[in-house]
């Protein structure tokens, strides 16, 4: 059944001045178009016994005929569409626009204010991992790129670099957790201040969202049935690592979380 092989994860590219709400209906409209398009049943015949009448020597007669004729149950025309509908959530959504400008700013005290931003919010990612630092299982999370935080809490830049920087215009490349798209204009007009001038966020773009990247990301001509299943299905090991790797830091913080019993003394038995 074509309508299975659409349970899972795939990603979409939303072209700018575009709302998230319009990208999802648009891939709703279309699958469930095709896939009333490809569950169509195929037509069949039915036996039916009809009453026919003849003259014969007592006058007229009601004899039953044995006749094929089409089932019109199953017919589109009489049912409907089979599909009116699929349950389709949106999970990181991105708004539609922004603009501005920027006034003039060296590179060298851009990167001096990243660096101060990247050291305050890794000391914020370290409180609210809730981990020990001085632990084993803190050490391989470290190494691994790993820490998050344990629970709900602020948006957290875990790195930022400067990738362009051709005046007025410049490009960040921030790696976050529980970002949103008013939080990271914020941070652009924060270094504006910090520099003693003024910044505008010009535009917003997502080039990675867990383990999907812009390469993984349907473009509008692929919003079909056969494109999306072929998605869903190259992201399920990828998907599937990544839900194991999270389960792993969360067994490893919870062991971190439970205090060690200390030893109960007993009296020696004659």
């Amino acid at each position: 059944m074509a309508a299975r092989s659409l349970r899972g994860i795939f990603a979409v590219y939303k072209p700018p001045a575009v709302n998230w709400r319009s990208v999802r209906l648009t891939v709703e409209t279309g699958l469930v178009h095709d896939l009333n398009a490809s569950e169509c049943p195929l037509p069949h015949d039915q036996i039916r016994f009809l009453p026919t009448t003849s003259q014969g020597i007592s006058g007229t007669e009601t004899n039953l005929t044995v006749a094929q004729l089409p089932a019109l149950a199953n017919h589109p025309r009489v049912r409907g569409p089979k599909f009116v509908g699929l349950r389709i959530g949106a999970g990181h959504r991105l708004d539609w626009r922004s603009s501005g400008v920027f006034d003039h700013i060296t590179l060298d005290r851009l990167e001096r204010i990243i660096a101060v931003i990247q050291g305050s919010h890794q000391k914020a990612l370290i409180t609210y991992s809730g981990i020990d630092l001085k632990s084993q299982a803190a050490y391989e999370l470290a190494c691994r790129g790993m820490l998050r935080p344990l629970h709900k809490s602020p948006p957290i830049i875990t790195g930022i670099r400067c990738s362009q920087f051709s005046l007025p215009n410049f490009t960040l490349e921030v790696q976050c957790v529980h970002e949103t798209q008013q939080y990271l204009r914020k941070i652009i007009h924060e270094i504006g201040l910090e520099l003693k001038s003024s910044a505008v966020c010009t535009s917003v773009r997502r080039t990675r969202d867990g383990v999907f990247t812009l390469d993984d990301a349907l473009i509008r001509t692929d919003w079909k049935l056969q494109q999306i299943s072929s998605a869903v299905r190259r992201s399920q090991p990828r998907v599937a690592a990544a839900l194991r790797e999270d389960s792993w830091r969360h067994t490893a913080l919870s062991g971190m979380a439970v205090p060690e019993r200390c030893p109960v003394p007993t009296e020696a038995e004659p």
